[in-house]
C-alpha cells in the first residue's frame, strides 16, 4: 500500500498537469454546447474519449438510452452503443465502436465512430493511454415539423437528408485501478448540425456549424469500510458561447452489488442515480434528472438507462470491481 501511495504520488501530479493545460488551451478555442449530454458519464466514457477503449481489461458492451425533458415537445432523445476490448500481444492498446443516435425537434443526428487507443503502463497498475476517434456523421432535418411562420418559404422546401460529415476526435486517460481522469475532444472538425436559433440568423435554414466540444473527466474510488465503497466523480464540458458545464456525482457502492448516488449539474439540474450489479459481468445502471431551470415546470424530468455486459475478463488484472 505504502508502495502504491508513494508511486501515485509521483505520477499523477504530472499527469494531472499535461491534461489539464490540454483542457484550459482548448477552452479558449470553442463556440457553442450543442452535444448531447450525459448523467452517468462515469459509465459512457468511450463516447466522449477513445482513449478509454480497452481499459477495462475485457470485452465490454455499452448501452445507454436518454429521454430529456419528458413530455416537452421536440425534446432531445439519445441512444449510445459502445463496444472495446484490449487488443495486442501485451494487450496495450484497445480497439472500439462507438454509435450515438440525438433526436431533437425536427434533426435526427447518427454517428458511429471507430475508437483506438495506445496504452503506456505505469508503475503501481496505472497507466497512460492516447486515443484517436473517427468515422462518419449522418444528419437528417424535417422541416415540416417545424412551425414555420410561411411554410412557402423556399429555404424550407428541401429537407435535409443523411448528410454525411467526418468525424475525428482523440483524447488522453490516465487511470490505475481506483483513479481516472481524462481530457478529450470528441471532433476536431467543424462539422454542421441543426440549430433552432439559427432560423432567425443569417443561415435561415437552422443549420449551422458544429462547435469544438472540450471535456475534462475525473473520478476516485475510496474504501470507507470492507462493505462500503465512495466514489466522487467530475465532468467539465467547456464550449465558448456557451456557459461552462459542471457536473459533480457522489456514488456509494455496497457490497460490490449496489450503487446509490446523487449528482448535480451546475444551474441546471439535480439527479438521482441507482446501480446494480446483476452479475459478475452484467451492470444497470439508472438516473433520473430534476431540473432547477424553468424548464421543469413544462416537462415531467428526464431518464436515463445504462447497461454494460463485460466478457472475457483477465483475472490477473482486474483486482477490485473498477466502478468505472
Amino acid at each position: 500500500m505504502k508502495f502504491l501511495k508513494k508511486n501515485m504520488s509521483m505520477y499523477i501530479p504530472k499527469t494531472i498537469t499535461i491534461l489539464f493545460c490540454v483542457f484550459q488551451f482548448g477552452i479558449w478555442h470553442t463556440k457553442a454546447q450543442q452535444d448531447p449530454q450525459y448523467t452517468q458519464y462515469m459509465y459512457n466514457t468511450q463516447i466522449i474519449n477513445p482513449a478509454y477503449a480497452g481499459s477495462r481489461e475485457a470485452l465490454s458492451f455499452g448501452l445507454l438510452g436518454r429521454i430529456q425533458w419528458v413530455n416537452f415537445e421536440g425534446s432531445p432523445k439519445t441512444g449510445t452503443f459502445t463496444i472495446n476490448s484490449p487488443i495486442g500481444i501485451y494487450d496495450n492498446m484497445g480497439l472500439g465502436l462507438s454509435i450515438v443516435h440525438d433526436q431533437i425537434g425536427p434533426a435526427s443526428e447518427s454517428n458511429v465512430t471507430v475508437d483506438y487507443a495506445y496504452g503506456i503502463p505505469m508503475a503501481a497498475d496505472s497507466r497512460l493511454s492516447f486515443g484517436l476517434k473517427a468515422g462518419l456523421d449522418i444528419m437528417d432535418v424535417d422541416y415540416s415539423k417545424l412551425d414555420i411562420f410561411n411554410p412557402n418559404d423556399p429555404f424550407f422546401q428541401n429537407n435535409v437528408d443523411q448528410k454525411l460529415q467526418p468525424q475525428i476526435g482523440g483524447g488522453i486517460y490516465f487511470n490505475t485501478n481506483r483513479f481516472y481522469i481524462g481530457a478529450s475532444v470528441p471532433n476536431f472538425l467543424n462539422t454542421k448540425h441543426f440549430d433552432e436559433s439559427a432560423l432567425d440568423e443569417l443561415e435561415e435554414d437552422g443549420v449551422a456549424i458544429e462547435r469544438l466540444h472540450y471535456f475534462l473527466i475525473s473520478g476516485y474510488v475510496f474504501d470507507l469500510n470492507p462493505n462500503l465503497k465512495f466514489k466522487p466523480a467530475t465532468l467539465i464540458k467547456a464550449v465558448s458561447g456557451s456557459p461552462v458545464q459542471w457536473d459533480a456525482s457522489a456514488n456509494f457502492m455496497f457490497n460490490e452489488k449496489f450503487t446509490f448516488g446523487a449528482s448535480y449539474r451546475w444551474s441546471a439540474s439535480i439527479s438521482a442515480m441507482a446501480g446494480f450489479q446483476l452479475s459478475e459481468s452484467f451492470f444497470l445502471g439508472m438516473a433520473y434528472d430534476y431540473q432547477s431551470t424553468d424548464i421543469e415546470s413544462f416537462s415531467d424530468g428526464s431518464y436515463e438507462v445504462f447497461l454494460r455486459l463485460d466478457i472475457f475478463k483477465n483475472p490477473d488484472r482486474i483486482m477490485i470491481p473498477r466502478f468505472f
